[in-house]
């Protein structure tokens, strides 16, 4: 593993009346949503991810951006008593991670990552994967003010999106991330500054992966002061 500290002591694009991304990029790829991602390697992702935010019993997670669902099943199959709720804007895609999930006592909110509809101190950890990517500007800095939010003290944002300290040697895909204005926010150090300025007392910078179809993908944990 490796591991960098920084510390000190919805996927909505535009403000129009569809001001998110679908979980596919279009409404009609939805139905492939989930090939698509086992494809350039979600899954992976999400496995790590969950390894890395050791899920106890009694916690209240909540996964920013769940999309149809696969790394909020995840986590409730990994840590079944916990309580687990997914928040996405996308009704399809919520739908089909409500039928996924059935059984399972999963809750499924409706929102936006940057406005949560909970209270404040609500939950253990926020989860995030490969959604802050298709955030811009001011909804990129609400999401990190908001994460933090609704965490308690002490809790913990466990995130992994596309971008890091990426390195032309590592591939193709990695080098078309240096190149992409989309990707540029996350690139290098932005990430972590980024939560530090929303005010987490620390962001670790936890391990990377490298892919083939999505070059390097960063996890990190952002804490909330005790």
């Amino acid at each position: 593993m490796n591991e960098r500290r920084h510390g000190h002591g919805v996927l909505g694009h535009r403000d129009d009346r569809r001001d998110y991304i679908p979980a596919a990029g279009l409404d009609a790829l939805l139905p492939a949503y989930d090939l698509i991602s086992r494809v350039v390697g979600s899954p992976r992702l999400h496995r790590r991810l969950v390894e890395l935010a050791d899920l106890r019993a009694e916690q209240r997670v909540l996964e920013i951006g769940c999309g149809t669902g696969n790394l909020t099943v995840l986590a409730k199959r990994r840590q079944p008593d916990a309580e687990v709720v997914g928040l996405d804007p996308d009704p399809r895609a919520l739908a089909r991670a409500t039928g996924k999930a059935a059984g399972l006592g999963i809750r499924f909110d409706r929102g936006y990552s940057q406005a949560l509809p909970y209270p404040d101190g609500s939950f253990d950890r926020v989860l995030s994967a490969l959604m802050l990517h298709h955030l811009e500007g001011e909804a990129r800095i609400r999401t990190a003010r908001e994460a933090l939010r609704v965490l308690r003290p002490g809790g913990a944002l466990y995130l992994v999106d596309i971008g890091g300290r990426v390195s032309p040697s590592d591939g193709f895909a990695a080098r078309r991330q240096l190149r992409s204005e989309r990707l540029r926010p996350n690139l290098g150090d932005a990430v972590p500054q980024l939560l530090l300025g929303a005010g987490f007392a620390e962001c670790v910078e936890l391990t990377n992966l490298v892919g083939r179809l999505l070059g390097r993908s960063t996890f990190y944990r952002a804490t909330r002061a005790a």
